[in-house]
């Protein structure tokens, strides 16, 4: 059975630049096969594009709420998106 994937856009707040947050959500995003990007944005913000089966990106946006062990994430802003767009990996922009 194919599952169609959910796509949300994300934005991180929090100590979340400077801190490893992008390599290791490129490393979780690869771990549990979600498509999309994660960048850096000016106001010290982290913004994140997660494509995937909704087990996969449920788990992804819980991971989001924490980040890896030097970031200090204090809100989590979550949209869902309706695209036709299909990611095929995910990068670090």
């Amino acid at each position: 059975m194919q599952h169609i994937p959910e796509t949300y856009q994300v934005r991180i707040h929090g100590q979340v630049q400077g801190v490893g947050f992008r390599q290791a959500t490129v490393r979780k995003a690869h771990a549990l096969g979600i498509h999309g990007w994660v960048r850096n944005l000016d106001d010290g913000t982290v913004e994140a594009l997660v494509q995937g089966v909704p087990d996969q990106v449920d788990e992804m946006l819980q991971w989001l709420r924490f980040g890896p062990l030097l970031a200090k994430v204090t809100a989590l802003d979550t949209q869902r998106i309706d695209t036709d767009r299909r990611y095929e990996y995910f990068a670090r922009r």
